[in-house]
């Protein structure tokens, strides 16, 4: 049975369509895989522990289908799904959202067979011997290419791990920044992932150690091809996303919001130019989400909550989700979900938003302030829009035109 979409929205060139409220566990990110004619929604959820499957095939009423526990005090908040498998984050929880300091937690990826799509079965464990993994590339095959703590490092590293054999998943290579040798007061180097793989080129968002490119051809020993700073004007989180629209020789490029009271610099989100590799270089901003006049609002920081970017929609080169590069997709936390023209990339302009009600009820701690904080986007092949939040359910949405000015 359809639920009701939650009340209090704004938005422009987009219209509602769906709704479920996972049961009253809010989503983080969210995965996708098509089988048999039917779409499965996968989500790793934010205030518990675990990973549920949502069936969409009728978006106007998603139904779901089931729950898998995960570790306890345990982060399980990243997925990805791709050919029959499904590989599911698992790190210590970051301080004051949720863990238990001192107590066990279980870290690295567990790897699951989806082929049997509503019954995920565990078949493989990756450990990392230390903090866990956080944001991981998989996009079929036998590499995942994982943002993973290390022993004696600093921050997340990236790392490739061989899963042919699930049972007995191992690293073939990695790579690590010299900054990460050794604690860095005032700035943040810590690959954030994901690795987005092109061919034998993996681009890293790595915070203060910026936009990464690197040369995978050897997969033991990957090395730089090049580096795009922002230190000193970014926000607290340092580079986000580095996402490259290969066959148009650009990248998007963010931040990630962090602080509530929006005490912080430049909420970054734009366009990169990599042409040329060795050199890539920022060549325009999105532009900064404004406030509908209904809303009363002079702008988005007095809101409450993060106002910032987030997450991206990205393809994965899966052939159930949408994979065009003249439109982008962005979560903006109190600004909803907001939508770029980048035909132009030197020209990006906004063509859509929706920013979903405030919530009702609270589940998790954050934030402070009880509002719309919308954390990831995907898109499916149909033109259905994903969006999780930190206490709302799943949005289903779907643009009503895709040029509305012209």
């Amino acid at each position: 049975m359809a639920q009701k979409i939650p009340q209090g929205f704004f938005s422009r060139n987009i219209e509602p369509v769906g709704y479920h409220d996972l049961n009253g566990r809010p989503a983080f990110k969210l995965a996708m895989q098509e089988v048999n004619n039917r779409w499965y929604l996968y989500f790793a959820h934010l205030w518990h522990r675990g990973w549920s499957v949502l069936d969409v095939t009728d978006p106007a009423a998603p139904e779901f289908r089931t729950f898998v526990a995960g570790p306890e005090n345990s982060w399980t908040i990243q997925i990805q799904v791709a050919e029959g498998k499904m590989i599911a984050a698992l790190e210590r929880i970051a301080p004051s959202w949720g863990g238990v300091d001192g107590q066990p937690f279980v870290e690295g990826f567990f790897i699951f067979d989806v082929s049997e799509p509503t019954q995920p079965r565990r078949i493989g464990h990756f450990q990392t011997g230390s903090t866990g993994t956080h944001r991981n590339f998989y996009d079929g095959g036998n590499l995942v290419h994982a943002a993973a703590g290390a022993p004696g490092l600093t921050g997340k590293i990236y790392r490739i791990v061989d899963i042919s054999d699930p049972t007995k998943p191992r690293e073939v290579g990695r790579f690590s920044l010299p900054e990460q040798a050794a604690p860095t007061p005032g700035l943040k180097f810590s690959s954030h992932g994901p690795a987005h793989i092109e061919g034998n080129r993996a681009y890293l968002s790595y915070g203060d150690g910026g936009g990464t490119i690197l040369d995978i051809s050897d997969l033991s020993q990957p090395r730089m091809v090049s580096q795009l700073f922002f230190r000193g004007i970014t926000a607290t989180q340092g580079i986000h996303t580095f996402l490259p629209l290969h066959r148009r020789k650009i990248a998007l490029i963010n931040d990630e919001a962090i602080r509530e009271d929006g005490d912080e610099n430049l909420n970054l989100a734009g366009i990169v130019d990599i042409s040329d590799e060795k050199q890539p270089r920022m060549i325009s901003l999105f532009p900064l989400p404004e406030p509908p006049p209904e809303s009363g609002l002079k702008n988005f920081y007095e809101k409450g909550g993060r106002f910032g970017p987030h997450n991206h929609h990205h393809p994965n080169h899966q052939a159930c989700l949408e994979d065009r590069d003249d439109i982008a997709y962005l979560t903006y936390f109190n600004a909803g979900l907001r939508v770029y023209d980048i035909r132009d990339p030197r020209q990006p302009k906004e063509i859509a938003y929706f920013v979903p009600g405030d919530p009702k009820v609270r589940v998790g701690a954050k934030p402070s302030k009880l509002v719309a904080q919308s954390e990831d986007v995907i898109v499916d092949r149909r033109g259905c829009i994903y969006l999780s939040d930190k206490n709302h359910g799943i949005h289903i949405v779907r643009l009503k035109s895709i040029w509305p000015y012209e």
